[in-house]
């Protein structure tokens, strides 16, 4: 197993990183030593769920590789956030590609390391969920197919959100965005139209598959060490919620993020070519009006008269997952 869950009983303390814990229990950002890949002074907005798994998923990267790391970075909020010219709160080799080329470039620059006789010197390519599941999905694959040696980053916030939060082919059914009112009979985001990422790679039976969420941190770094044991195309996909485009609290990201996982509407899970090794069960099944709730994305379904109709959907797509990836323990199974 890559990872063994913690369980903590203090009370009463703001203890940074649990430094409380034996050294090799500690996070990467509980280490004074971190790189601070993606440093202070950028310009996400406050409670940024991207920022968050940007931070959490590099400096993991670079402890692993012992700094020996270059990004590429698709164009989408993160791009534009850390780096408004002349500026820049990346402090490790970042290159900004276009929006569906981050894969492909990403794979360039392997070459170009192997080229050089520096196949110490490792890959990550980032992208957000519409620079991925849509504009970039052609290169994904074709980097996939290929078998070529990069860490695929997706940072899912579900939709378009730097460019006015329209919707993406990883926005769920039922939600609220620019380009899917709720209105004038609306009922936001059609059903089955997205694109199941992970399922995707998984298909294409690379070295290594993983999903994670901000709410899990060492589960999180956990996964990115393991990926970079590998040599060969690595995806990890990583929930990071958007207070502005999701409509809920700035402070409230790690709960939503949970929740996802938590009603099942986000599995997490990891595989070796092609087969689930691990999945994260869920601790306190949650029913999905309750992560509903929480966003203002969806508020249309509970007004009257609510579209139990709606709500009903969206629990059967998370009672479908957990049937999918034994996400329950049996005992609990539905």
């Amino acid at each position: 197993m890559a990872y063994k869950p913690i369980r903590f009983y203090q009370t009463g303390t703001f203890t940074v990183g649990n430094r409380l814990l034996p050294e090799g229990q500690r996070s990467v950002q509980a280490d004074m030593r971190r790189t601070n890949s993606l440093n202070s002074g950028h310009r996400a907005c406050q409670g940024c769920g991207e920022a968050l798994g940007a931070r959490y998923a590099l400096d993991a990267a670079m402890q692993a590789t012992r700094n020996q790391l270059i990004a590429a970075n698709a164009t989408g909020c993160l791009e534009v956030f850390s780096t408004p010219y002349p500026e820049t709160s990346w402090q490790i080799p970042w290159i900004h590609s276009l929006f569906g080329n981050a894969a492909a470039v990403a794979t360039g620059i392997a070459a170009a390391m192997r080229a050089k006789g520096r196949p110490d010197v490792r890959v990550v390519a980032q992208g957000g969920d519409g620079g991925t599941t849509d504009i970039g999905i052609g290169c994904l694959s074709g980097m996939f197919e290929r078998n070529d040696d990069v860490l695929y980053i997706c940072y899912d916030n579900e939709a378009y959100m730097n460019t006015g939060v329209q919707r993406s082919s990883a926005t769920p059914g039922a939600a609220r965005t620019a380009t899917t009112p709720a209105d004038g009979g609306a009922a936001g985001n059609a059903f089955g139209q997205g694109k199941d990422m992970a399922a995707i790679a998984l298909a294409h039976e690379i070295p290594y598959v993983a999903t994670a969420t901000v709410a899990e941190l060492r589960d999180l770094e956990a996964k990115v060490r393991r990926a970079m044991e590998f040599r060969g195309a690595r995806y990890i996909h990583i929930l990071v919620p958007c207070p502005l485009g999701w409509g809920h609290a700035s402070d409230a990201t790690i709960r939503v993020a949970r929740l996802a996982t938590e009603t099942g509407l986000f599995p997490v899970f990891e595989a070796e070519y092609g087969s689930v090794t691990r999945v994260s069960k869920i601790r306190r099944r949650v029913p999905v009006e309750e992560y509903l709730r929480t966003q203002q994305r969806f508020a249309h379904l509970f007004r009257e008269p609510a579209r139990t109709d709606l709500i009903e959907r969206i629990q059967a797509a998370a009672d479908r997952n957990i049937r999918r990836y034994a996400l329950l323990d049996e005992a609990e199974a539905p």
